[in-house]
């Protein structure tokens, strides 16, 4: 290596190019053999400096989505629950609804793949370049009902505000308390004012979640924001976990559903 090259690696490094160091030597080596002319030289460098950056920043927002399972709706198996709105789904898959600030709700029996769709849409928009975050509804009240008690309240409700979309898994699962019921419909608001999508998987019937909550008033206000605004998929059929078990075959690998 020339004092030159080191000078060039150095200087690459300081102004956080290092991207272009992956690839340099493979890249000098193309256009000393006359494969890449001068600005061409420059432009892929850039292009691999950007797909460097692209890649990380992926990698960044799945960690931050805390995705049970790396599912994508390319691995979903429509042909083994023929009776699944496959064209409905699908076409969630464009992210119109993410874009327009509208959210989700995917309901239906036990194991029919709604965990499945909903975190593959989360990869989705992650790949779109949204800021997710995949949550077990009950984490996300217990994370709350812990702010009440160091103080932090805010702030968490904040950090589950802020993604682009919120995915709440389990949704309506139980009756909840008062204090569960007001966090929620916090939650739900200011993620509706802020125009931030929610994709909220049940096994319930929306129209059966009323009961659930110790206040009418409550309720109402609170799924008003959340039905209202929402594209309403019911997935039936036979139960698609089975299909994943040893010994069964399958054309895709997939994840734990629910």
């Amino acid at each position: 290596m020339t004092i030159l090259d080191t000078t060039l690696r150095d200087s690459l490094r300081a102004l956080k190019l290092s991207g272009m160091l992956h690839t340099l030597d493979a890249r000098l080596t193309q256009a000393q053999a006359g494969e890449l002319g001068h600005l061409e030289f420059l432009q892929v460098l850039c292009h691999d400096e950007i797909t460097r950056r692209e890649n990380m920043g992926m990698q960044r927002r799945l960690h931050r989505a805390r995705f049970e399972h790396a599912t994508t709706l390319e691995e979903f198996d429509f042909a083994a629950s023929p009776k699944l709105p496959a064209a409905q789904i699908r076409d969630l898959a464009a992210l119109r609804w993410l874009q327009a600030g509208e959210s989700v709700v995917l309901h239906g029996p036990v194991g029919v793949g709604k965990t499945h769709i909903a975190q593959a849409l989360g990869h989705l928009a992650v790949r779109r370049g949204a800021d997710v975050r995949f949550l077990k509804t009950s984490r996300a009240l217990a994370d709350l009902a812990g702010g009440h008690a160091d103080r932090t309240w805010p702030r968490r409700l904040a950090e589950l505000t802020r993604p682009a979309l919120l995915i709440l898994d389990d949704f309506a699962m139980r009756e909840l308390t008062a204090q569960q019921a007001d966090d929620l419909y916090e939650l739900i608001s200011e993620r509706a004012q802020t125009g931030r999508s929610l994709i909220a998987t049940s096994n319930r019937s929306p129209a059966d979640w009323y009961p659930l909550f110790p206040n009418p008033v409550v309720a109402e206000s609170l799924l008003d924001r959340l039905i209202n605004n929402s594209h309403q998929i019911f997935m039936n059929g036979p139960s698609y976990r089975p299909n994943k078990r040893p010994g069964r075959p399958r054309s895709t690998t997939t994840t734990n559903t629910k």
